[in-house]
């Protein structure tokens, strides 16, 4: 075990260190022989080394360097060491962190890393949290605790009788609201198509004046960091009218929520903890290993009411947290780990700096692309930055020739009826230099595009 684990570090680590060098897409070649792992299940075993280096041989060639400082195409962070190293560990350990009685370590450094990231965020003293997957599990999580809270003032069941003969509840989102969020209401049972758009500006943020009247049975769904501008939602403003009909206030913010903890970005979350109960995710912008999602709940009982599980082998919660009544799972790993990690790593003024550094690599690429001559179409508030190069054409002809130079990676998008160029800027490791190189190569690319 120890040489075959040895090997494998060995591998990881040299990938790892070559990222800043290589393109960043992957050769076409290395995805041709893609279809050398098709083949029948074996009959005979196969030395562990030698599986490793079918790995190692066939597979790292053909990744995405989304762990390098040049990768734009998604709101994706690399991993930050710390956060890679802890995660090794915390597999070797293979714990399933659902109950602290079972595995007290890791849930409780999920208790640890909750009321840190509680802290950093500024939500209420008690907050209920959750570890799940992603933004679109984190939203589901979150909104499940919304749909219980809501028919308990009704005085329904949901838990226990369904949906069946339920009262309806309205569900209000934004026009420019992410599709995870739709999805998770459909998952709910809220229904993807029964929810009630609101009308935004042109930075995609929800305009408050385009609110209906509201009752109690309703769920306003607002946002922290528009997928393609990092626009805000007002959330202060939507939390005033909506609470003043009894209505619940989520925040989906995938990645925007960590403006909280940036001195310089956080006016964008005024009001936030003001809300009801918010989403995001650590593997954008806190730079821990995939998947790392987070669910956040005022009403802690809330969101133990819509997720907990009881079964006589299962020891219930006394005066510790079990991680799995407040998540989907019960078999599940253990992700507070790579959180806490990088929490303890950077502490409150290194997270501040990673989203400030970030912000302002964006607006570095926002400046040098305008000075270039080309079209910058968003408020650079965040880490997003939308530019055109011209028609939808000649937009798209200088996306494919960027991807094929391989200096950088950005992927394109069609916002408020203009095809962009969509640059997100989330990892830790990106430096200056890594901007001036890309912009050079983007600049060169579409030159060569439109002349």
């Amino acid at each position: 075990m120890k040489s075959l684990l040895q090997s494998a570090a060995e591998r990881s680590i040299r990938y790892l260190a070559d990222l800043g060098n290589r393109p960043v897409a992957p050769d076409p070649g290395a995805t041709k022989h893609l279809h050398q792992l098709d083949e029948p299940l074996p009959v005979t075993s196969m030395d562990p080394e030698q599986v490793i280096q079918i790995l190692d041989d066939r597979c790292t060639p053909a990744t995405m360097a989304m762990a390098g400082p040049r990768f734009f195409g998604f709101v994706i962070g690399g991993s930050l060491p710390v956060t890679l190293a802890a995660n090794w560990l915390a597999g070797a350990w293979d714990q399933n962190s659902a109950l602290y009685a079972v595995t007290p370590a890791t849930a409780h450094l999920e208790q640890v890393a909750l009321r840190w990231l509680i802290d950093l965020f500024g939500l209420p003293a008690g907050t209920g949290g959750a570890f799940v997957t992603g933004a679109t599990v984190a939203n589901f999580t979150a909104l499940a605790a919304a749909r219980h809270d809501v028919y308990a003032k009704a005085g329904w069941d949901i838990e226990g009788n369904g949906l069946i003969g339920a009262p309806p509840v309205s569900v209000l989102v934004g026009e420019e609201a992410h599709p995870s969020l739709i999805k998770s209401l459909g998952l709910i049972g809220l229904g993807r198509n029964r929810v009630t758009r609101i009308p935004v500006d042109n930075q995609g943020r929800m305009r408050v004046d385009a609110l209906p009247k509201m009752s109690g049975l309703t769920i306003v769904c607002a946002q922290v960091g528009n997928v393609n501008t990092g626009a805000c939602d007002p959330i202060d403003q939507i939390c005033e009218i909506a609470h003043q009909s009894g209505a619940w206030v989520h925040v989906d913010g995938a990645f925007g929520l960590w403006a909280a903890a940036a001195p310089s970005r956080m006016f964008l979350t005024k009001g936030l903890a003001s809300a009801d109960s918010w989403a995001t995710d650590a593997h954008k912008w806190l730079n821990v290993p995939y998947d790392s999602g987070l669910a956040f709940v005022a009403n802690r009982e809330a969101l133990r009411a819509a997720m907990a599980i009881t079964a006589a082998y299962l020891p219930t919660e006394t005066e510790h947290r079990n991680p799995s009544d407040y998540v989907p799972e019960l078999s599940r790993r253990a992700r507070g780990v790579e959180i806490w990690a990088a929490l303890k790593s950077l502490g409150r003024s290194g997270v501040a700096d990673l989203i400030e550094r970030t912000c302002a690599h964006a607006r570095k690429f926002a400046k040098g692309l305008t000075d270039a001559g080309f079209e910058v179409l968003n408020d650079v508030v965040l880490n997003q930055v939308l530019v055109s190069f011209g028609s939808p054409e000649v937009t798209h002809k200088v996306i494919a020739e960027i991807q094929r130079d391989g200096t950088c990676w950005a992927g394109p998008t069609v916002w408020q009826n203009r095809t962009a160029m969509r640059i997100s800027v989330s990892c830790w490791a990106t430096t200056d230099e890594d901007v001036d190189k890309s912009l050079e190569a983007i600049i060169r690319c579409a030159r060569q595009c439109i002349r």
